[in-house]
Order: C-alpha cells, then sequence, then structure tokens
C-alpha cells in the first residue's frame, strides 16, 4: 500500500486517472479504500486524482502529542505534494475539513495551489456550529458511535435521500464509519475544524477560487461559507438552493459535477 512519512507521520495515499493533477479531500472521512468511486463523476476520467487518509484514518498514523490544527494538516498535504514531485495542482476540498486544510495549503504555499475549490466550508466557526460539532463529539462519547452516526446522517442529507437510503446511510459501513472506534481521530479532527480561522487571512490566496454554496445545509450553512467566497480576491461563487450538507439526487450530483469540471477546465 503506498504510504509516505511526510510531516513526522506516516500518511496513506492513493492515485487514480490521469493528467493534471488534483489533490482531493473530503471532511471526516477518506475515500480512499474503495471509496474512490465516490468522486465526483468525470473527475478520474480528465484528471490525475491524488486522495489520502487524514491523521488517525484508515492507514495513516498521527501524533496525539502534537496539537491538531488546520495548519497540521496542511504541512501533511503540501508534505505529501513535495514528496510526490507535484509542483501545482487543483485543490478541491469537498464538504467539511478538507476545505479548510486547502484554504491554509494555498495560503502558505500559494505555488502549490494551481485552483481551490471550497464546499461545506468555513472561515471562522460561529457559536452555533461550535455548539454543534461540540454535541457531536459529546453524543459520540457518551453514547456510542451509532447514535453520533445517526444524528449526523439525520442532519447532513435531504429528508427523502434519508428515508430512501437510510439501510445504507447507518451501520458499519455506513457514513461517517472512518470514525467507528476511533473516538481520539473525532476529536482531534473536531479540535482542528474548531481552532480553523483563515477569516482575516482569505486575502492572501490568489488561485482562482469556487466556492459552493448549499441552501439547505443545515451543518455549513451558506452563513459559513459565504464569508469564504467574499474573503477571497476574485472568487466565484455557485448557489445550489435545495442541496443539503451532502448534494444527493441525479439532479443535483449532475449539476455538481458541471460546475466543478467547468470551473477546473478553465484553469
Amino acid at each position: 500500500m503506498p504510504v509516505l512519512h511526510v510531516n513526522n507521520h506516516d500518511m496513506y495515499y492513493e492515485i487514480h486517472g490521469s493528467g493534471e493533477p488534483v489533490i482531493c479531500s473530503g471532511g471526516w472521512g477518506t475515500f480512499c479504500h474503495g471509496d474512490a468511486g465516490h468522486l465526483p463523476r468525470g473527475l478520474t476520467d480528465r484528471y490525475q486524482v491524488v486522495i489520502f487518509d487524514h491523521r488517525g484514518i484508515g492507514q495513516s498514523t498521527d501524533d496525539s502529542a502534537v496539537a491538531s490544527t488546520t495548519k497540521l494538516y496542511a504541512d501533511d498535504v503540501i508534505g505529501l505534494m513535495d514528496a510526490l514531485g507535484i509542483t501545482s495542482a487543483h485543490l478541491v476540498g469537498i464538504i467539511g475539513i478538507g476545505a479548510c486544510i486547502f484554504q491554509e495549503v494555498a495560503i502558505k504555499r500559494p505555488d502549490l495551489a494551481r485552483s481551490l475549490v471550497n464546499t461545506g466550508c468555513w472561515a471562522r466557526p460561529d457559536t452555533k456550529f461550535t455548539d454543534q460539532l461540540t454535541l457531536w463529539l459529546d453524543v459520540h462519547r457518551e453514547m456510542g458511535f451509532e447514535t453520533f452516526q445517526r444524528m449526523v446522517v439525520m442532519e447532513g442529507f435531504d429528508p427523502a435521500f434519508y428515508a430512501d437510503k437510510k439501510d445504507s446511510l447507518l451501520g458499519p459501513n455506513g457514513a461517517w464509519r472512518d470514525l467507528n472506534g476511533h473516538f481520539e481521530t473525532h476529536q482531534r479532527l473536531t479540535e482542528a475544524g474548531l481552532s480553523h480561522d483563515t477569516l482575516d487571512r482569505l486575502d492572501r490566496i490568489t488561485a482562482p477560487a469556487l466556492v459552493m454554496h448549499n441552501g439547505l445545509d443545515f451543518i455549513t450553512a451558506p452563513r459559513m461559507t459565504l464569508p469564504v467566497e467574499q474573503g477571497i480576491p476574485g472568487a466565484r461563487g455557485h448557489w445550489m438552493r435545495e442541496a443539503a450538507h451532502v448534494a444527493t439526487g441525479r439532479e443535483a450530483r449532475a449539476e455538481f459535477c458541471d460546475v466543478l469540471l467547468g470551473f477546473l477546465g478553465e484553469h
């Protein structure tokens, strides 16, 4: 299995497709280990897509003595790109902390960011978001992973999709399964997400940027994503007003993929 020792930890990664490099990351999970099929449709047909396990997930190790911040995770990505000889790439953060990590990469190493895509993102947590992520952590600690999973799945997907796919979304093979049995990883990702603050530094991002706003997202709502678009010079925003935190449904997925691939194709 491809593992590199970067930034003082072992980092698992996979490469799919060929073409211009894309570094793609999600939230509290991974597209690795057989889940590359969940990447946006058409992405691996046109690009060389690098995906990886965050610290403490899958086959990537972690060091609990090191403070967990999005800057730390950004240094992991920078180390991976340098080790792979990737001098510039499209940074595609899909739903969650991966988007925030890529903000830090684009700020610290603008030479590495050919473009930046952020969905389900934030620049600075507000009170409700802080309490929401803290509650999830408390539920995971006190009531176990299954209860935590049910809560997040119900908040993350639209009602119709939840009703139709409930059996596959829940359980040991369901959503956010990478955190099952890994409370400390959940805690460290939460610490990184809640300490993330680029609001006053977004103007340092020089890469062309696309920020998606999902109108029915009850986790990273437009109140969280709009400041990212507004803070990055020349950033483009795209609204999906009927989409939840995770965009589902054939039409919504097609729209997301078309917008994403169209933007990457321009840059």
